[in-house]
């Protein structure tokens, strides 16, 4: 399941920092830094990036794809081309390669740091973000604390022919029994679901 997607949403009567957000992050879920490609060398430890042509295609595409069905008007990638200039340019011409099938919706691209700044000041200027693995995980968090926290933030992780739908806040065992577990995580996980299978009518 190459596609994580966390929609980030401010809903009435919750403690959003900004009223009226609605965008979405598109994570790039099976490479990057968590390839899991590491190993221990005499001074520490060494990490191996992992971006390629077909899955930054791909996960482009998605972002495209799910703008065109969800009607939103505006795609921007999230990178750091200006320093990591080989894997994050495989991701930013890859990503404009792709734009130029879906020549009726806006794009541009921003730096990651650029963009955790913008979500703080401007998050109005987002509508679908499509980015690497590592960013879009911070990015997503940041995301859920602008609209009152993980609690409020449904995920799905998607690929060719299945999907997976889940919050992401863990069980949070230490309040069982308590009544403060917060649902609306998990009920906006199977709105996800739903939409996904195309049951429209039931996701409402």
């Amino acid at each position: 399941m190459y596609v994580n997607l966390r929609p980030v949403k401010s809903y009435p009567g919750t403690k959003y920092l900004f009223e009226g957000l609605d965008f979405v992050i598109v994570r790039e879920n099976t490479e990057g830094l968590y390839s899991g490609l590491e190993e221990y060398t005499e001074e520490g430890a060494t990490a191996t990036r992992v971006i390629t042509k077909a899955a930054s295609e791909r996960i482009c595409k998605f972002a495209f794809e799910y703008a065109e069905k969800t009607s939103r008007t505006k795609v921007t990638a999230v990178h750091k081309a200006n320093v990591l200039k080989k894997t994050d340019g495989v991701f930013k011409d890859s990503f404009y390669r792709v734009a130029k099938n879906f020549s009726h919706i806006e794009t541009d691209d921003r730096y990651v740091d650029a963009t955790a700044m913008f979500f703080i000041t401007q998050p109005q200027m987002f509508d679908v973000v499509v980015t690497t693995n590592l960013y879009g995980d911070i990015l997503s968090d940041e995301g859920a604390g602008l609209v009152g926290g993980l609690g409020l933030i449904p995920s799905a992780n998607i690929g060719e022919t299945n999907g997976l739908f889940e919050p992401v806040h863990g069980s949070a065992p230490d309040i069982a029994g308590k009544g403060l577990a917060n649902p609306s995580a998990m009920i906006l996980s199977a709105v996800l679901m739903l939409e996904y299978l195309d049951d429209y009518d039931e996701s409402r």
